[in-house]
């Protein structure tokens, strides 16, 4: 059986044509393409070396990662609380209030009466402290044995041989005692004062000073001018300070009076003074004269004796007359017992106003019961003592 072939007309013929031609163009793009670049190749796959956000291992092949470290931050603080509003009434003003409570230190010695040694072992509870007849109730105690700052203040004038040599002994036996921590300066006095040697540790130099002093320059004795400008002088010092006073009392040609004298001797803190009178032989040899000049010489004497006395109560110090040189050694050996070992009370005064007052003070001992305390000896014979302290003090002066 033969097939009959229709005859195609050219429109049909025409389009198959153009059909043929696109997809060969397309077909032949992407060979182009491969052809016009090279090929690579492949490359081999990387291990994960990104370490995981908790830290460990990353794979089989991966770097072990350490554990990572969170950053700790700070916590802040709590806020604080607010604070309260207080609303003053209309008519007052804000104010502030300052209130100051004043401390009162004071030095106590006890020493026995007829050898002069401090008395140890002593408890608070024997101590009564009495501030214009009131008694204080005392915050604190201790027993002080410290080094020393002290003034030898001495009278070397013009007027007898006995009193300069008395002075020199008792200079030379108060250096002899010194320790070498122990601060000590000279000064003189006659009508003027003067600085022989500063404050020095070296006994030497103190030695040198004591030993020059040789030919006085006039007779005055002008003492309430020269404790008036030692006592100004020690105020600069910190500290507990002494005056080793060696004169003979009399005063003959001061500016400064005795009332003025005993004012800055009580208002002055911080400072003890120790008197010792000189000339004790003389007057021995020459009391009760003949004579009304010999009978004023001995009132003259007796009132520097008195001034002395004064001086060193007011200050809680002691006061000696030796009239002999052999004397002098337990004279010194008595303060320095009285300077190194003191016991140190310390209370809040009832009357704290800061008028700048002068307060009486008194020093009392008690037993356990509250009965004066009694002291005795071995063979239990009574033993009497004295209480060394300040007379008093001065209350500071509130500034307006």
């Amino acid at each position: 059986m033969s097939t009959m072939r229709l005859p195609q007309s050219p429109r049909r013929r025409l389009s198959l044509a153009l059909l043929c031609l696109m997809l060969t163009a397309v077909a032949a793009v992407p060979l182009s393409r491969a052809q016009s670049q090279p090929q690579q190749p492949p490359q081999p796959q990387q291990p994960d070396q990104t370490a995981p956000e908790a830290g460990g291992p990353a794979g089989d092949t991966g770097a072990i990662a350490l554990p990572k470290k969170k950053d700790k931050t700070a916590e802040a603080p709590p806020p604080a609380p607010a604070a309260p509003v207080i609303k003053n009434p209309p008519e007052l003003s804000n104010y502030s209030l300052r209130v100051d409570v004043p401390e009162v230190t004071v030095d106590v010695g006890v020493l026995l009466e007829k050898t002069g040694q401090f008395v140890p072992n002593l408890k608070p509870a024997n101590f009564r402290v009495y501030e214009n007849g009131v008694e204080q109730k005392v915050i604190g105690f201790k027993r002080v044995e410290a080094p020393i700052t002290a003034l030898l203040l001495c009278e070397f004038a013009s007027t007898n041989y006995y009193f300069i040599y008395d002075m020199q002994n008792a200079a030379w036996t108060f250096a002899q005692q010194l320790r070498p921590q122990d601060y000590v300066a000279l000064m003189t006095f006659d009508m003027r004062t003067r600085i022989v040697t500063d404050f020095t540790q070296d006994k030497n130099q103190l030695y040198n000073a004591i030993n020059s002093l040789m030919i006085p320059g006039f007779d005055e004795r002008n003492l309430f001018d020269a404790l008036y400008e030692a006592e100004d002088r020690l105020t600069r010092i910190e500290g507990r300070k002494y005056i080793i006073l060696i004169a003979s009392g009399r005063d003959t040609f001061s500016r400064i009076t005795l009332d003025k004298i005993l004012q800055k001797v009580k208002s002055t803190p911080d400072i003890t003074i120790f008197s010792i009178s000189t000339g004790g032989a003389l007057r021995a040899m020459t009391e009760g004269g003949p004579g009304f000049n010999s009978q004023l010489r001995d009132l003259d004497y007796l009132q520097a004796d008195n001034q002395m006395k004064t001086f060193a109560k007011l200050t809680g110090g002691m006061w000696f007359e030796p009239r002999f040189v052999g004397e002098m050694p337990d004279v010194f050996s008595a303060i320095n017992q009285a300077i190194r070992s003191k016991y140190q009370l310390v209370y809040r005064p009832t009357d704290a106003k800061q008028d700048g007052t002068y307060r009486k003070l008194r020093v009392e001992l008690v037993d356990d019961e509250g009965h004066q305390l009694r002291m005795q000896d071995e063979k239990h014979k009574p033993l009497k003592y004295d209480i060394i302290a300040r007379d008093g003090y001065r209350a500071r002066q509130e500034v307006e």
